[in-house]
């Protein structure tokens, strides 16, 4: 409740639903197109590359695109400080679904020869340089048009799409599953969702244009005209804040690529699991997921970030490794999976733009969230797939999950420093 300006009637609070309706929409058609590659590797993997080793070099060229998002996020992170969030966002939508529409349209390797993966990675890296920027100028974005005691709330919005995106992902990757033979999967049914993506980027690309700037911006754009060298300026300035927050991004995105992207084909090629029944199970919880968003978010705003974080870095270091000794043949063990590793997840996903937010000033913020975050997802997050393919190929599979539960200790202990910010006002 807040009062009037008479000072004595209270006034509810109101959402400016339309203002994050648009933003978010465009988020998850970003988090669409970025996410199908992942969730439909299993199909169209051999159609670029031959050999036994094509799901473990699909997601090689899965993993270098994402080197591609630091520099995406620095570069439009930068032009996000200097011009506009606005305009950002709306150049991240057409590099991502025209990524996507090029994927939906490539030749194989049967057709063409090894032009067909290199024409992939160069889709890909278009796609990469726009999430990284994506991440950071979203993140910005809802930080800056929330009041301070309701930040948790506004930026639950982020993940309230980007769960939205992947459960479409998912729920469509059942339906063609349950609908196509495998043999049309893997020769054209897989070319569906990334169509369906670059059309779905229309629509984003219309929504986008509707917001308008932050005030927050626009009062310290020229501020941000005067910084030079604003990469170096993080480090130096902000030491703290970069380390914290590749502290706990280290492990958000470890816990984001093993559940919405690594678990799938690993279940389905080496644990000999029924994709239909993966397929269910992540469709399940990834509602499970979106539905928990808003509800974290206001704890987040009621009690504090840093309770939320540290239990969930401590239950995830805990939990991770009995888990994955449900991934295996059966329903109720790949629902279980699923709901128990994303609903923890949400404790850190809820409040993650806000807390970014929170670390740099307006005249870094979109810089420093976009370049810092996203060398972290390039090392730990961009790898996870490919890692756990190739500890799968060589027997030792379950050194991936002691590799998550370490990070998720050492984000405990990086968590055990980071300063309360709720209700904090943006500098």
């Amino acid at each position: 409740m807040v009062e009037s300006s008479q000072g004595t009637q209270p006034v509810q609070h109101r959402l400016p639903v339309r203002k994050l309706f648009a933003a978010s929409v465009g988020n998850a058609l970003e988090w669409f197109d970025w996410t199908i590659y992942a969730t439909f590797s299993i199909y169209f993997a051999a159609a670029f590359f031959p050999g036994e080793l094509s799901q473990v070099n699909t997601f090689a060229t899965y993993a270098l695109a994402f080197f591609f998002r630091p520099l995406g996020g620095y570069l439009l992170g930068r032009f996000a400080d200097l011009r506009g969030r606005k305009p950002a966002m709306i150049l991240t939508i057409v590099l991502m679904a025209g990524g996507s529409v090029m994927i939906g349209v490539l030749p194989t390797y049967e057709q063409v020869g090894w032009l067909a993966p290199i024409l992939l990675l160069v889709a890909r890296i278009a796609q990469g340089l726009s999430l990284g920027g994506e991440v950071s100028n979203a993140s910005a974005y809802l930080g800056e048009i929330a009041p301070a005691p309701r930040r948790g709330r506004y930026s639950s919005f982020f993940y309230i799409s980007t769960g939205t995106a992947v459960l479409i992902a998912s729920v469509l990757g059942y339906v063609l599953a349950e609908t196509l033979s495998k043999e049309d999967l893997n020769s054209w049914g897989w070319r569906i969702p990334f169509l369906l993506g670059g059309v779905m980027g229309l629509i984003g690309l219309w929504l986008r244009r509707s917001l308008a700037e932050t005030e927050q911006f626009e009062e310290n754009k020229g501020t941000a005209r005067r910084v030079e060298r604003p990469l170096l300026t993080t480090l130096r300035e902000h030491p703290k804040s970069v380390g914290r927050l590749i502290g706990f991004t280290m492990l958000s995105t470890l816990c984001y690529y093993t559940f919405f992207s690594a678990l799938t084909p690993f279940a389905v090629k080496t644990r000999k699991a029924d994709d239909t029944e993966v397929f269910l199970a992540l469709s399940i919880a990834t509602a499970l997921f979106v539905a928990l968003q808003y509800p974290m978010g206001v704890l987040a705003d009621r009690y504090g970030r840093k309770p939320q974080l540290m239990v969930w870095s401590a239950a995830t270091a805990i939990l991770i490794i009995p888990l994955s000794s449900l991934v295996k043949p059966g329903f109720g063990n790949l629902l279980v999976v699923f709901c128990v590793g994303l609903g923890l997840y949400t404790a850190m996903t809820s409040i993650a733009p806000a807390i970014m937010s929170e670390l740099f000033p307006t005249e870094l913020r979109a810089l420093g969230i976009g370049a810092w975050y996203n060398l972290t997802v390039a090392v730990f997050g961009g790898t996870a797939p490919l890692l756990i393919s190739w500890l799968a190929t060589i027997g030792r599979p379950n050194l991936f999950f002691i590799y998550v539960a370490v990070g998720a200790a050492v984000a405990f202990l990086v968590i055990l420093k980071l300063p309360e910010t709720k209700g904090s006002e943006l500098r």
